[in-house]
């Protein structure tokens, strides 16, 4: 039985769009020497795709060619890694393979559409911050890195804390802060175990820190994170938050927002530590 004309347009297309993606690198882009020979066309050879996603250079060959072949999850992720596919080319890539992308791929927000430095700006003088769900720091405003000890050469705030002793020592118990951030992320990042980036994180962080790989290791989940966040500012002491967070456009970005708790002076120490950072920022405190 020959195929509909559905498929057969959707593996031409698929054929096209695998031919102009492999075009457009070079070895060097991917790291492997050029091959020796003279080369008729720009861009990777077919047999340097199939070697970089470890799969069968005439299997790849079939599929540059439109043949009605089975194509797996694993193995269309492997093309996309070989091919320097960006999240939207993963997503029409499964779309032309009649395959459901995982989760971390399905109708994922760019955070670069959204002007989330704004986002934070606009809670000023309080702490806010925008991650994703693999605890990297999209966005935060001028208050929360003088509370948390935010800095740029340290975008995600799992590794910060499980690293940097200096972070870690701002919380009344980091211990429990601990634990209940490695639960909390791995609800939330569930969904991408099969995400490179997912697993280049946690066994760098299983290797850098014996504590994450122990609380890693017991498998807590909650979906609960913590409402209340008490401080030992190295500066000011004591500092109290009440949390709120919220999901923004896509599954994958949160916004966090702190309140200094009523009944304490953590408002009048974030003014005096906003002063002395930018005095500009602490009108209306």
């Amino acid at each position: 039985m020959g195929r509909s004309g559905g498929t057969s347009r959707k593996r031409e297309e698929l054929a096209n769009f695998l031919r102009t993606r492999r075009s457009r690198l070079r070895p060097s882009d991917c790291g492997l020497s050029a091959s020796p020979g003279r080369r008729r066309t720009p861009g990777l050879r077919r047999e340097e795709v199939a070697v970089l996603a470890g799969i069968g250079t005439s299997w790849y060959t079939w599929l540059e060619q439109g043949r009605d072949i089975n194509v797996s999850e694993s193995v269309a992720r492997a093309i996309g890694s070989a091919l320097r596919l960006s999240p939207s080319e993963i997503r029409y890539l499964y779309q032309l393979l009649d395959i459901n992308p995982p989760p971390y791929l399905r109708d994922a927000a760019d955070p670069r559409a959204l002007d989330l430095g704004s986002i934070v700006d606009e809670w000023m003088p309080s702490p806010a911050l925008v991650i994703d769900s693999l605890w990297n720091l999209l966005a935060y405003n001028t208050s929360a890195a003088v509370v948390f000890g935010i800095v740029e050469s340290e975008p995600n705030l799992l590794v910060s804390f499980f690293t940097n002793p200096a972070v870690r020592a701002r919380y009344v118990d980091p211990l429990r802060t601990g634990r209940l951030a490695v639960a909390q992320f791995r609800t939330g990042a569930a969904a991408r175990y099969d995400d490179p980036e997912f697993v280049r994180l946690v066994n760098g962080l299983r290797e850098r820190s014996p504590e994450f790989a122990a609380l890693w290791h017991s498998h807590e989940v909650v979906d609960a994170c913590l409402k209340v966040k008490e401080l030992d500012h190295p500066e000011v002491g004591s500092l109290c938050f009440d949390t709120q967070s919220w999901q923004l456009d896509g599954p994958d970005i949160r916004l966090f927002l702190h309140l200094p708790r009523r009944q304490s002076d953590t408002r009048a120490k974030l003014a005096h530590l906003l002063r002395v950072r930018e005095p500009a920022l602490v009108a209306g405190v």
